[in-house]
């Protein structure tokens, strides 16, 4: 009877943990969406071109970056839950002071003071789920973190509108620190993981940011981790960023005018990740990231041929589902290959490096190629990308079901 309510009391437990690392993630996904809801009115009111308005999505992700390797190598020497919670009331306090920047330059410096923020909400929220779940269920609890950033996303879109009209854009970044405080108040309740407490009570060295490239094999899994980040950002933000001027400007379709395309797509994404993280579990990560790679190469290259109103809703479903179902791997992946005392700092480092590169990359090589070629192939050209990622899967090892060190 003690081992099943001892049982029974960590499932709670991690059921807790993982949900407030879902909360945070989706703080992320509200936060980005909304900046693309508000550069509208930030162009009006500050007088600035879309090139300078859009410029504050690459600070944003500058500053996240800088966020991830500040607050996960805290988080090794101090702890997940601490440290999760500091992030995110340093994201609410310059969330909030983007609501009143009076000009650009400052809400430029407050994106990217709240970026620092928004940095750690992935890798940590992925380092504890990873850290209360059982082998057999890691990968599911990771892809229910990456769930988080897509409810986040879907609320950004229904609500975006009618606070706009309601409170206008300075509205979007007040209503953005609710959630914050809610994350707060969720984790006060929520304990460090107990492996992270067990092996900070051994006297190892925590966070230390270079125990990532120390070794051959270090360097390797670091190299390849940034590659299949950037490969995953890079689709992600370069298709959502250009892919409703391609279907209004090149198609002249009306579909987008509604929250439809965007609904339907994102509920595919979450639908991806939900099959991601059953499939990792059930087959294995490589099987996994394969399947889905391919998968997602192979609807990006369908979706830029499509013209049908009709066939374009159902094609973003899948395309969605496919390219981005893989979010919540890459926490396991990185869990798996690195130790619980830099497994913080590894996390938000290596995610958030491939977040930069390849978020703010491919936002401006598809118009480069549009230019030339359309926005169809420019979209096209994206499929490109996941074959470089399922290529470097081979240089992973398997580690389906084993346990963290």
């Amino acid at each position: 009877m003690p081992h099943k309510e001892k049982a029974s009391e960590m499932k709670h437990y991690a059921g807790k943990a993982v949900f407030s690392a879902a909360i945070g993630h989706a703080l992320d996904g509200l936060d980005l969406m909304i900046l693309s809801f508000a550069l509208s009115g930030i162009i009006a009111t500050f007088g600035v071109d879309n090139t300078t308005a859009g410029s504050l999505t690459s600070i944003t992700l500058a500053g996240a970056f800088l966020g991830g390797l500040i607050f996960g190598t805290l988080a090794d020497k101090l702890g997940r839950i601490k440290v999760l919670t500091y992030s995110v009331i340093f994201f609410g306090v310059f969330t909030l002071c983007s609501a009143a920047a009076p000009n650009f330059e400052l809400m430029a410096i407050f994106r990217f003071l709240a970026g620092l923020g928004i940095g750690a909400e992935f890798g940590l929220g992925m380092a504890i789920a990873s850290e209360v779940s059982s082998p057999e269920n890691r990968a599911k609890a990771t892809s229910a973190v990456g769930l988080g950033f897509q409810v986040g996303v879907l609320v950004a879109s229904l609500a975006s509108a009618p606070i706009i009209a309601a409170f206008g854009w300075r509205g979007l970044f007040v209503v953005g620190f609710v959630p914050a405080v809610v994350a707060i108040i969720i984790r006060a309740f929520v304990p460090e993981p107990p492996i992270y407490e067990q092996h900070k009570a051994s006297g190892k060295k925590h966070g230390n940011l270079a125990d990532l490239f120390n070794s051959p094999t270090r360097i390797k899994y670091s190299i390849i981790i940034i590659i299949l980040c950037t490969v995953q950002n890079a689709g992600y933000f370069g298709i959502m960023t250009w892919l409703p001027k391609y279907l209004n400007g090149e198609l002249g379709l009306s579909l987008t005018s509604t929250g439809m395309w965007t609904a339907v797509t994102v509920i595919g994404m979450m639908i991806g990740i939900s099959v991601f993280g059953w499939l990792a579990d059930k087959a294995g990560r490589r099987p996994a990231f394969w399947t889905f790679q391919i998968g997602a190469a192979a609807m990006i290259i369908i979706y830029s041929q499509l013209t049908d109103p009709t066939a374009l809703l159902f094609g973003g479903f899948f395309m969605g589902m496919f390219a981005n179902g893989m979010i919540g791997g890459y926490g396991t992946l990185i869990a798996e290959l690195f130790p619980t005392e830099i497994r913080g700092t590894a996390q938000t480092a290596l995610y958030n490096a491939g977040r930069f590169i390849g978020g703010a990359s491919a936002p401006v090589v598809i118009p480069i190629i549009a230019a030339g070629h359309g926005f169809g192939f420019a979209i096209g050209c994206v499929a490109c990308i996941y074959i470089v990622a399922f290529i470097v899967m081979f240089f992973l090892p398997e580690k389906k079901g084993s346990n963290l060190e």
